[in-house]
């Protein structure tokens, strides 16, 4: 009851929650160290989630710097008894590195593999460069 308004609808809240959940998992599995969000962007609701849907929550790294790593979360949702699961949110989130107290470390380079992979890699790096370019809007140099 918590997770849904009076629309029978999931809280935008607690699906962010998931995908804060989901990033931290594939960040901290890539790196084997604890991480953090820093910065979660690109927010898209597409479609609501309504109460007895089946929600798959993917997160996957598309982007490495020095310390931050650059995880897509897509959220879909459908009926539990079809076959056919939509796109419901998106949302790119930047986990950090951490060590027992708390500093940014350093993470291993991660390189793409698969023609996806490059795609995605390369649309991270337009995304870092219009960013670099707004005012007040820039991140720090070891998360590019």
């Amino acid at each position: 009851p918590t997770d849904v308004n009076w629309g029978g609808k999931v809280h935008g809240g607690t699906v962010m929650k998931w995908i804060d959940e989901a990033a931290f998992v594939c960040a901290s599995r890539y790196c084997g160290k604890d991480t953090v969000a820093v910065f979660s962007g690109g927010v898209r609701f597409y479609r609501p989630l309504l109460i007895g849907d089946l929600v798959e929550v993917e997160a996957r790294l598309v982007y490495t710097g020095t310390k931050g790593m650059h995880v897509a979360v897509h959220v879909r949702s459908g009926d539990p008894k079809g076959h056919e699961l939509n796109l419901t949110t998106y949302c790119l989130t930047v986990m950090v590195a951490r060590d027992g107290s708390g500093a940014a470390v350093p993470i291993p380079q991660w390189v793409p593999a698969s023609e996806e992979d490059r795609r995605l890699h390369a649309h991270v790096r337009e995304l870092l460069e219009i960013r670099g370019r707004a005012p007040g809007n820039r991140l720090p140099n070891h998360l590019l």
